[in-house]
């Protein structure tokens, strides 16, 4: 959809919403209510997340090691943040990271789901004929008097903000109700047809889409319930359209990410949310007995809010006994479902690669929702950059598929006049493989929004860094491709043999980078720089012998002194392969807590 459009609709709909408020105090009264109790939410996750500070990724690490124990995470941590999209948005960017397995997600998001029955209790506990308000004013003034004390002081201060708010929220939705939904009785609406309660499922799902948050749309649901607005059995199909609709808002985060990982986990998500619906309409006469049942078992009576946080509760829970056993099968699946993107550096060095720009593979808007996740995410990207800058530096040497793997190439295969296909267009390769995956790992860093601290900050500034340093490598073969593949088609010549001689000492380091980059590659630098040092100073010599002795002119020299340059240039920001900035400890704690040999290997913890 295009910007002026999508504005033009937007700006229409805030005025058609600012006229519809202007016209009914009731409406407007209901919607200062859903505002207040919404920014009561937001403030109760953002507190709750600053006062915990890094413990909360280092739990869900440490907890995905077995289906249980990322289960009771799912139902833990979506109780105490009242957010399962907060849970699964953060379990998808660890999985989009690497940080985790889609198996452990997978459970992880079964909690959560079931962690997301504790709110409606609290809403409907909440709900009844009891004026909230006499608690919540208290509560924002030792809210705001918290904030002035800093620290976990203030995140303490906004958690007692966001209670209040989703109390007066909740005062406000009620009397909003009171007021204005005497006009919208829901109740004489036939619910107990199929066409009925799908279409009140379809209100649920909508409903969570428009407010992204599911425990908005119960809350609307108990206040309608509580005023006579709604039946139950309408209210358990909105509560099972709220259901659906939580997991399709991940499902579209998730899917504009980009990443595959995340992609699967929030496929699953939807999965589960979906069957799972399916599964309570077509029980929904059984279940609506069996609620009743126990409700009256356990003294709740008639009480309808009661009954429905119940109902919640029983078809959640009956969803993850159904997919409690298929989690490692669901897996299986959803890898074949989604595989991988096309277009890894090994299609670049087989030189069948479409016209189709390459963008990067780890990176995602959910990442974001975490500072370790998101630098776990650019320590992936800069290693997927750095293998198609490899590859694409090789084409631009003008040098055979194989060149970095196995055997050194002998001297007469170097001396061949290279193929067409084995000398593609610099440039085009650059524009093609290169640039989009360093401009999407540019524009993520640039998105970080959470506050960064100096470890973080030294990592993102150095990552920065060299993400530019092999972009310019990939540059410098660029300008060294014009003179190269001109004189490699040439007769044999002293200059054809000093280029040959210059391309020889590159795919030397080339090779050498390669294999450093699956090792410790410390030992090997100060070899290398050596190396490269000597082979420099070689060169010089050589070449301005060949001048005085009259086998080249000043002009090819130039030509030359030039090229020797851009050789430099490629091997120092290949080198930074070998040095790619040290990760922040926080994220190798995690990376341990998860269980990640190779993350915890040597090879990481010397960059």
């Amino acid at each position: 959809m295009p910007a002026i459009l999508r504005n033009a609709l937007i700006a229409l709909a805030a005025v058609a919403l600012a006229w519809s408020l202007w016209r009914s105090a009731g409406w407007l009264q209901l919607c200062v209510g859903l505002a207040i109790f919404l920014f009561g939410m937001q403030c109760l996750e953002d507190g709750l997340r600053q006062l915990a500070g890094g413990r909360l990724e280092q739990l869900l690490a440490r907890s995905t090691g077995t289906a249980s124990r990322g289960l009771l995470f799912g139902i833990g941590g979506t109780a105490l943040l009242q957010s399962s999209t907060l849970v699964s948005l953060l379990t998808i960017a660890f999985i989009s990271s690497g940080l985790i397995q889609l198996a452990g997600g997978i459970a992880v998001i079964l909690g959560a789901n079931l962690g997301a029955t504790s709110g409606i209790w609290l809403l409907a506990l909440a709900g009844q004929n009891v004026s909230l308000a006499p608690v919540a004013l208290p509560m924002l003034v030792f809210g705001v008097l918290a904030g002035f004390a800093g620290g976990r002081g203030r995140a303490a201060g906004r958690i007692v903000l966001g209670i209040a708010f989703i109390l007066l929220g909740i005062d406000q939705i009620k009397s909003g109700f009171a007021a204005f939904g005497g006009d919208f009785d829901f109740s004489d609406l036939d619910g107990g047809g199929v066409a009925g309660t799908l279409l009140f499922v379809t209100v649920g799902l909508l409903a969570t889409l428009v407010l992204q948050s599911s425990h908005a749309t119960l809350m609307l649901t108990l206040a309608a319930l509580a005023g006579g607005q709604l039946a139950l059995d309408q209210a358990l199909a909105v509560a099972i359209g709220s259901n659906v609709g939580s997991s399709v808002s991940t499902a579209i985060v998730g899917a504009l990410g980009g990443n595959r990982s995340g992609q699967r986990l929030a496929l699953a998500h939807v999965l589960f949310n979906g069957i799972t619906a399916g599964v309570a309409l077509a029980l929904l006469l059984p279940l609506g007995w069996l609620v009743g049942a126990l409700a009256r078992l356990a003294g709740l009576g008639d009480n309808a809010l009661l009954q429905l946080a119940l109902f919640h509760t029983l078809f959640n829970a009956l969803g993850v006994a159904l997919f409690w056993p298929w989690q490692a099968r669901l897996a299986e699946l959803l890898q074949r479902w989604l595989p991988e993107h096309p277009g890894s550096p090994a299609t670049i060095a087989s030189g069948h690669a479409d016209d189709v720009v390459a963008r990067a593979r780890h990176l995602s808007g959910q990442a974001l929702e975490s500072v370790d996740a998101a630098a776990a995410a650019v320590s992936l990207e800069l290693e997927h950059l750095g293998q198609r800058s490899l590859e694409v530096i090789r084409q631009a040497l003008c040098l055979p598929a194989d060149a970095l793997h196995g055997a050194m190439p002998d001297t007469a295969a170097l001396a061949a006049p290279p193929g067409p296909a084995a000398c593609a267009d610099a440039d085009v390769l650059y524009r093609r493989e290169v640039k989009g995956v360093y401009g999407d790992l540019l524009d993520f860093m640039g998105r970080m929004e959470l506050p960064l601290d100096e470890a973080h900050q030294r990592f993102w500034t150095r990552s920065q860094l060299a993400a530019m340093q092999i972009v310019e490598a990939v540059k410098a073969a660029k300008h060294l491709q014009k003179n190269l593949r001109q004189r490699l088609q040439d007769a044999p010549s002293p200059l054809r043999d000093a280029y040959l001689d210059l391309r020889t000492q590159l795919l030397r380091l080339l090779r050498a980078v390669r294999a450093s980059a699956d090792a410790d590659a410390a030992p090997r630098l100060d070899v290398l720089d050596r190396e490269a040092r000597r082979f420099e100073a070689r060169f010089r010599q050589q070449l301005f012998a060949m001048v005085r002795d009259g086998r080249i002119d000043g002009l090819e020299a130039g030509s030359l002194m030039n090229d020797l340059g851009y050789a430099d240039r490629i091997y120092h920001g290949l080198r930074t392969l070998l040095l790619q900035p040290a990760e922040p400890e926080s994220l190798r704690a995690l990376r341990r807590l998860a269980g990640d040999a190779d993350a915890g290997s040597d090879t990481r913890s010397t960059r």
